[in-house]
């Protein structure tokens, strides 16, 4: 009977703290989105990193478990690792928002700030399991047996923190209320993983007791200061989701921001639907009026594809009385917002799908098609990759009327980039023609910025396109189109890549303006 509960105690232990482990680890991307944003780099940076702690935590702890295999170590290292997990939050404030790494190249800086955050814990919370393996051999002196158990339990404590993280905890608390309840947890274990072992002179006074006291207590009181204080120095928002950390703040003249993680996405009048701050909405404006006009459909029915602040639906419904406009936003919350704090009404005739843009397409069996498909999805610089692929844009031609358009927003470096023109190339397999314009004057001498990309079988006559925006020179056009006879040359000189699903490297491509 000893025998069992002696395994059972030590499964419970490597249970937990690998669990602990990989919460801190699916944490991680949600505490950094903020402040460097998500993106391959960052979860190639931040699985590395761990795996690195992991490791070294592993052959500290063995060497440990040698030494000084006790009950008495496996409580410090339980309360050191709670204190390292809380210590997560102010340190991704003070590195990653410093200039520290600035000089260095992109992806060692990044790596550098995850280091510098979760390193230690990981390495902490690694050392258990060695210790209690070999507290556990030293009960039933046996191996195999005892260590496969033991690793199997430490492994589905994994396998269900990252699922429970992933699925649920984020979501139900948030990320920060879960850091603070990880850390509970831990100094709950060890307490219980230093009583549940016999402690000889538990409770006599002697030097070394009152070491292992005052150290206990101390991580305590750092903890409960730490708690006390957290509202100087933990990040707030106004709602957080599995998708983003989303922030609603005021700006000037009754404008309110929009910001998922670290990127603005939109700037709202809640009582002026008509505001439209970005020049690339204002050059999706142009071209629909542009278009309406020319077609004589003032009814137009548009797919917008990501909700953010809703301006732009909540524009086309204002000023185009009877246009049918569909929103597919992926994050119910991003939408809850835009409903109490943007402005969406109640009875708004916008219509909203709380699903992947792809998903959307691919289950949409029914249906009149869209005369406007707009596609503005971003994800930190880039859209998710699933939505640049050829199979993706034939999903979009195959919904769109036969002389639709199909209007995306796009940010990058247009002298030296390679996202833009391979996702130019890629949608030029699909449609007849495809137009770049400009939101921040012309091409020629344009550098890093935000670019519309048109497609369609239709062909746009853009001189008259230029003279009715501009309304023959009185007026400055938002976005100023790209000569079609450059774009071969444009094109060629980028050489771009075609996206598939299969091969999409969007991270790669967009890479360089990361690191500018």
């Amino acid at each position: 009977m000893r025998r069992i509960s002696t395994l059972w105690k030590a499964n419970a232990i490597a249970f937990n703290s690998s669990f602990c482990v990989m919460v801190i680890e699916l944490l991680a991307a949600r505490i950094l989105a903020p402040y460097i944003g998500v993106s391959l780099y960052t979860w190639t940076s931040i699985i590395g990193i761990i795996l690195a702690g992991i490791a070294l935590g592993n052959y500290l702890g063995g060497r440990i478990a040698d030494r000084y295999a006790s009950p008495n170590a496996l409580l410090l290292i339980f309360f050191a690792g709670s204190l390292a997990t809380i210590l997560i939050l102010p340190a991704t404030k003070i590195v990653a928002s410093s200039s520290w790494f600035n000089g260095l190249p992109f992806m060692l800086g990044l790596v550098l700030k995850i280091f510098f955050i979760f390193f230690l814990p990981a390495i902490i919370l690694s050392m258990v399991s060695p210790l209690v393996i070999k507290l556990t051999l030293a009960d039933l002196g046996r191996t195999g047996g005892v260590v496969g158990t033991i690793y199997a339990f430490s492994t589905v404590g994994s396998i269900l923190g990252t699922f429970m993280t992933g699925f649920f905890f984020i979501l139900w608390f948030g990320t920060r209320t879960v850091v603070w309840l990880v850390a509970a947890v831990l100094i709950l274990t060890g307490i219980i993983a230093w009583f549940s072992w016999r402690v000889p002179e538990r409770w006599h006074l002697s030097l070394r007791n009152f070491m292992l006291w005052a150290a206990a207590f101390a991580v305590i009181l750092v903890s409960t200061l730490l708690f006390q204080s957290r509202e100087t120095w933990q990040a707030g928002f106004t709602r957080e989701s599995n998708y983003y950390a989303i922030q609603v703040y005021h700006s000037e003249n009754d404008i309110k921001v929009l910001s998922l993680d670290h990127l603005i996405h939109s700037y709202v009048i809640p009582d002026d639907p008509t505001f439209l701050k970005y020049d690339y909405l204002k050059t999706f404006e142009e071209i629909v009026r542009y278009t309406t006009a020319r077609t004589g459909n003032f009814r137009p029915r548009l797919l917008h594809l990501g909700g953010g602040g809703y301006s732009f639906p909540r524009y086309m419904e204002t000023i185009y009385p009877g246009s049918v406009n569909e929103v597919v936003e992926i994050d119910p919350a991003v939408t809850e917002v835009a409903y109490e704090e943007l402005g969406l009404p109640l009875n708004t005739t916008v219509r909203t799908y709380t699903q992947d843009a792809r998903l959307f397409l691919i289950q949409r069996k029914a249906g009149e098609k869209y005369d406007i498909v707009i596609g503005d999805v971003f994800n930190d610089f880039s859209t998710p990759y699933h939505l640049t692929t050829l199979e993706f844009d034939r999903l979009v031609k195959a919904n769109m009327a036969t002389d639709g358009l199909y209007l995306v927003n796009i940010i990058d470096d247009y002298s030296k980039g390679r996202y833009m023109p391979s996702f130019i190339h890629t949608l030029r397999q699909v449609f007849r023609y495809v137009y770049v314009f400009s939101a921040a004057g012309r091409l020629d001498n344009a550098g890093i910025g935000t670019f519309v990309i048109v497609a369609s079988d239709r062909g746009i006559d853009l001189a008259d396109y230029k003279a009715f925006v501009t309304q023959s020179g009185t007026k400055r056009a938002a976005g100023t189109p790209g000569d079609e006879s450059k774009l071969e040359e444009y094109l060629a000189a980028r050489k771009p890549v075609l996206l598939t699903d299969d091969y999409a490297p969007t991270d790669i491509l967009i890479a360089p303006l990361f690191r500018r």
